[in-house]
């Protein structure tokens, strides 16, 4: 097996453990809340998600600098090791400031993959094969949410919240070791020419992805409201039980796995700009249907457009940051574009948090829609030069 097909599996395996611990916790929200156990209101899971995000924001800053000097495969068995451990001790929590301690140390350690994960990917598949690539470890990560959405809905519902992240932790620990053991003869060191990580350094990475930032900001925060507010809605307004829950969840996430794997083909049929605007408009209005939606069939049906649309998006902007920077900056710019989601997601949350317990579960969406609407016109279209004068890296067919 060359190198490069090992870096693609491993880093697809760690990214369907790292995604699917992030939606296993959130899963288990709703349970809390219909049961008075340590969860009061929406508003206390909107703070939830928003520390949390802020936290792997703050922390996804410092692992740039830290990959300079730290090995990928040591990064990412700490990763490992923090995600495993914090799922095992989340189900001990007996009040909301535990709950919410632990979950920030679990944020914390899933900050990891996103910043040096993808860096590591599109270094190794240059070019041509990036599409592919951003495709298949995309698509691997929503897999594992996927998985996730079904087992621990499944085991809370028929066994208990807690058994249920324990279990998770077992499985992503046995998807751990085996992607650490994939890449354990595989040197990862940075270009002995790389550019310091200074500030005028940073600047150049966001200068060179800023066409990008509406719909990263659009893409993070329809994740965040859709992992931490679908659940209840389907739960707790149209009365939906937790399996049933889950998997509805997992045919949305099944959704956009089916378009990540087929977005190498799609790329080349279409081109990479008119995929993301198209995705943007569909994404937008299937929104607005699950914020309007007042039958569980119309907020499902919403659901399941908005898995098809929506992650499109993710790897279609990856491939663009990957060919638009070069390798001894793409750190930096995944560190970027992953925190512009993850900040879009907390204020989102947040926000979303108070306007639920307000206006209700559903409102939400209706943000959201409205937010992909301005996204879509902000969007750029095809054709244009980049800053730096060469082809728009998201206007051509790959």
């Amino acid at each position: 097996m060359t190198k490069e097909r090992r870096v693609l599996i491993s880093a697809s395996l760690f990214h369907a453990l790292n995604d699917s611990a992030t939606v296993a916790v959130p899963m288990v929200f709703p349970i809390l809340l219909g049961r008075g156990l340590m969860i009061r209101n929406y508003s206390q899971i909107g703070l939830l998600s928003n520390f949390g995000l802020l936290a792997t924001f703050l922390f996804q800053i410092l692992i740039v600098h830290a990959a300079r000097r730290w090995d990928f495969r040591a990064m990412l068995g700490v990763s490992l090791a923090g995600i495993v451990t914090s799922l095992v001790l989340i189900p001990f929590s007996t009040t909301y400031a535990w709950l919410f301690s632990l979950y920030i140390l679990f944020r914390v350690f899933d900050s990891f993959y996103h910043t040096i994960g993808l860096a590591w990917v599109s270094r190794t598949h240059p070019s041509q094969g990036i599409d592919f690539a951003m495709g298949v470890q995309s698509g691997s990560g929503n897999l594992g949410v996927l998985l996730a959405f079904i087992a621990v809905g499944f085991m809370a519902q028929k066994t208990d919240w807690q058994t249920a992240l324990l279990a998770w932790a077992a499985v992503c620990l046995s998807l751990g070791l085996v992607s650490l053991a994939l890449v354990r003869r595989i040197s990862f060191r940075m270009d002995d020419d790389d550019e310091g990580l200074g500030l005028a350094s940073w600047f150049r990475a966001i200068s060179l992805i800023r066409r990008y930032i509406p719909g990263f900001v659009f893409g993070g925060a329809s994740w965040s409201v859709t992992v931490y507010f679908a659940p209840s809605l389907l739960n707790r307004k149209f009365g939906v039980p937790m399996g049933g829950t889950g998997l509805y969840l997992a045919l949305w996430i099944g959704m956009g796995t089916v378009m990540t794997y087929l977005f190498g083909r799609i790329s080349r049929a279409f081109g990479r700009s008119k995929v993301t605007r198209a995705a943007l408009a569909v994404a937008s209005l299937s929104l607005f249907g699950v914020g309007l939606a007042d039958r569980t069939a119309l907020a499902v049906s919403g659901l399941f457009v908005l898995g098809m649309s929506l992650f499109l998006i993710y790897p279609t902007l990856q491939s663009c940051v990957g060919n638009a920077v070069s390798s001894r900056n793409q750190s930096q710019a995944f560190s970027v574009a992953s925190n512009l989601q993850m900040l879009s997601g907390a204020l989102i949350s947040l926000v979303s948090g108070f306007l639920s317990d307000r206006f209700g579960v559903n409102s939400p969406f209706l943000l959201m829609g409205g937010l992909g609407l301005i996204a879509l016109v902000l969007s750029p279209p095809d054709g244009g030069r980049r800053a730096d004068g060469y082809l728009d890296s998201c206007s051509s067919r790959s």
